[in-house]
């Protein structure tokens, strides 16, 4: 028998491709950038025409399936005609159609007419239906996405597969980017944008182009404030709202809008904020209810029915639902934040800007359009002139032109001979022996002839309008002005003051008590009861840290951290938990989000911000200045002020002043001293005042400055000086053995 031969290629050990070793920087460009730049620039972030590329993709394909007149058709047909252009598949487009259209409401102005269940966008649990149950058209708001579209007025591409155009942008005829709003999440940067009132985006718009240098305060007037189309009560605050107009992020705070029915004693909540649900709302009510946080409601239930939201809530007797409605507010989602982060693409670059630069933007790309526009209807205006100047020619001797016509032997000949008899080129030649024998009477040529004086006025005024910007503004202002006639709206959100709405005051549900307090220099913060605190009042604290400041206060105390890059981070004594004194306490720095390397350097406790008490700023460079407490007045609900004080030198001291000057002590790095009072340190409204000269430096800096020095001295007789800028004076060698400096800023 045969032996069978041993399988050489089970005992041939696999060789596997060596590893090649790539710096990680490397494989991020190679492999990750990609990645991230295509989700950036081709999926997530809108650009400059509103719309990222699923929405614009959608929207053409509905365009050219002539969708913008006529009856509706099925969901399911849009969805598959647009697969020919977005290959995410059915349901992401199905779902991106939803959001667009009227019976969703989540747009001022929709952009899709629908029939049939398509969800609600105030609501989770209201489900939309299957495509294959809707049916939709273009609403006819959506022509203004398309003007000059087949006009060259937009780049027209080839999509995924090279078998169809699509177009880059959206030639959009008004800044929509500002008018229907967005969400995006891409790799490292997001995007965010709210919706503005058509009409109002119009106006600034115009004013605009009217005056470039139109600023951010004469925008607020046109545009005050977003414009959500779930309504609500925008809280207006200048300051927030202007910084969220030049900086493009920020938050905009909405309430819910409600009326009370004596009758039934409930309140009916008609309107709530754009960012949360009727849902999220129910839940929090819930959990009030099983906390006893909610003893004056007996009853809340959903009755949104085809009229729209409602949100009822059965009262008490004898309970103030104004005052009610403060405290839901402050407690539920009936009061939130809408964030907002303009980052747009413009010219496939991710930029946050804000409202007043988008808006400028937006007229250079709508320019843009324009002039492609104008120059596209300028070509074909010249080409038909171009023809009929040959049917001019013609004209001269009509006679002369049937003759060689019907003289000439071969079909093939009569454009030539035309061309030759009338000297005009082969276009006109076409032209002329397309037009019917019918038409060779004096009303048509005479009305040619007038068709060819409109046409080279046409032109002229064409070309006029692009050689003159300032024509071509006036043209974008009223076709602005034309649509904010046709589909401008009233306000849906209401505004009032931030500072004037009420605000409810949780101090009257919490224990009350006095507390004592104690900050370290590292930033830890200790609340501790009397009870903890007998007997027991030696402060533990981390390795080389150390008391800054100490007070007693209540437990709803107003406090403000003052921290050491310029700023002031407002509280409640209620908002810390309370603590011993041998545990390190809540770390400030981690509770309000301080930026890296920022910590506070002093507590205020109170809320009287008036001119009677001074804020003492001393910095290292040796200047001094002091700022009136009102000038930190903060009117509203707002827990952060920056530019509490000027940044550009250290701070080395800060203190309050009552009504008693008082002395410090500044000591320089190179063991240097001088005791002067605060009565000497001017007063300065502006916050970020550097001050004035306290001491004179020479090679040396400010290295502490001490308020209460008694101890440390046995006399400060040298030292003590009466005028500004003062002498420092070497300190002496007992007091540079008893001083233990420890405080550092």
């Amino acid at each position: 028998m045969p032996k069978k031969k041993k399988d050489e290629s089970r005992e041939m050990p696999a060789v596997s491709a060596p590893i090649k070793d790539q710096p990680i920087t490397e494989t991020i460009e190679t492999n990750y950038m990609p990645y991230a730049m295509s989700v950036i620039v081709s999926r997530a972030i809108p650009e400059i025409d509103g719309f990222k590329p699923s929405h614009r993709k959608l929207l053409y394909t509905m365009y050219r399936m002539g969708l913008l007149s006529g009856q509706r058709t099925k969901s399911a047909n849009v969805v598959g005609q647009t697969m020919k252009l977005n290959p995410h598949g059915d349901q992401a487009i199905y779902e991106t159609l939803v959001r667009l259209t009227r019976g969703n409401a989540t747009l001022l102005h929709p952009f899709i007419d629908s029939k049939g269940s398509f969800g609600k966008q105030y609501s989770s649990s209201m489900m939309y239906a299957a495509s294959r149950y809707t049916e939709v058209k273009l609403d006819k708001f959506a022509q203004e996405l398309f003007s000059g579209i087949d006009k060259d007025a937009v780049e027209l591409i080839d999509n995924y597969d090279g078998t169809m155009k699509e177009p880059v942008l959206l030639p959009t005829t008004f800044p929509n980017i500002l008018v229907t709003p967005n969400m995006g999440i891409a790799v490292g940067i997001a995007s965010r944008t709210c919706s503005f009132n058509l009409s109002e985006v119009c106006d600034a718009t115009v004013a605009i182009l009217r005056n470039p240098k139109t600023d951010t305060d004469k925008i607020m007037e046109f545009m005050p404030a977003p414009d959500f189309p779930g309504g609500g009560l925008i809280l207006w605050d200048k300051e927030s709202m202007k910084n969220i107009y030049e900086s493009g992020t920020g938050s905009v705070k909405v309430r819910a809008k409600y009326s009370y029915d004596s009758k039934q004693n409930c309140i009916d909540i008609l309107e709530i904020p754009n960012s949360t649900t009727i849902e999220a709302i129910m839940t929090q009510l819930t959990k009030m209810v099983k906390e006893n946080r909610l003893k004056d409601v007996t009853d809340f239930r959903d009755e949104i029915d085809k009229d729209g939201f409602k949100l009822t809530l059965d009262l008490r007797r004898g309970t103030d639902p104004d005052a009610l409605m403060l405290k839901l507010y402050k407690e539920t989602p009936l009061e939130d934040s809408f964030p907002c982060n303009y980052t747009i693409l413009i010219d496939s670059a991710p930029r946050q800007m804000g409202i007043p630069d988008i808006l400028r933007e937006w007229i250079k790309f709508r320019s843009e359009c324009l002039r492609r526009e104008l120059t596209f209807e300028l070509g074909k205006k010249k080409d038909k002139l171009h023809l009929l100047m040959g049917l001019a020619e013609i004209l001269l001797d009509i006679d002369k032109a049937i003759a060689i016509i019907r003289n000439t032997q071969k079909e093939a000949d009569v454009i030539p001979n035309l061309c030759t008899g009338f000297k005009i080129d082969a276009l006109q030649a076409e032209y002329i022996c397309e037009i019917k024998l019918r038409y060779l009477n004096r009303e048509y040529l005479l009305n040619r002839l007038d068709e060819m004086e409109q046409l080279q006025k046409d032109i002229a005024d064409i070309e006029e309008t692009l050689r003159d910007e300032l024509k071509l503004r006036r043209l974008m202002s009223s076709q602005l002005t034309e649509i904010k006639k046709k589909y401008g709206q009233p306000r849906r959100s209401e505004i009032i003051s931030a500072a004037e709405a009420g605000q409810y005051v949780k101090s009257e549900d919490v224990e009350n008590y006095p507390a004592h307090y104690f900050l370290s220099a590292g930033g830890y913060f200790k609340k501790i009861t009397d009870k903890s605190l007998r007997g027991n009042d030696e402060q533990t604290f981390k390795e080389n840290d150390y008391l800054l400041q100490s007070f007693d206060a209540e437990n709803v105390s107003d406090l403000a951290f003052f921290t050491n890059q310029g700023k002031i981070y407002r509280c409640r004594g209620l908002d810390f938990d309370t603590s011993k004194a041998s545990e390190l306490g809540e770390y400030v720095p981690a509770k309000f989000g301080f930026d890296d390397g920022e910590k506070p350097v002093f507590c205020y406790v109170g809320s009287e911000w008036t001119d009677k008490n001074n804020m003492v700023f001393v910095f290292e460079n040796g200047k001094g200045v002091k700022i009136p407490l009102s000038a930190y007045e903060i009117k509203g609900n707002r827990r952060k002020l920056t530019g509490a004080y000027s940044t550009a030198s250290p701070l080395v001291g800060i203190f309050l002043e009552g009504k008693q000057p008082f002395d410090i002590l500044m000591l320089t790095d190179n063991d240097r001293a001088a005791v002067i009072s605060t009565s000497l340190i001017p007063v300065k409204t502006t916050r970020t005042a550097q001050g004035v000269t306290l001491v004179s430096l020479k090679k040396c800096k400010l290295k502490n400055v001490i308020k209460d020095f008694g101890e440390q001295f046995e006399s400060t007789k040298g030292y003590k000086k009466i005028k500004i800028p003062a002498a420092t004076t070497l300190l002496a060698e007992k007091d540079l053995n008893k001083m233990q400096l420890k405080i550092d800023f």
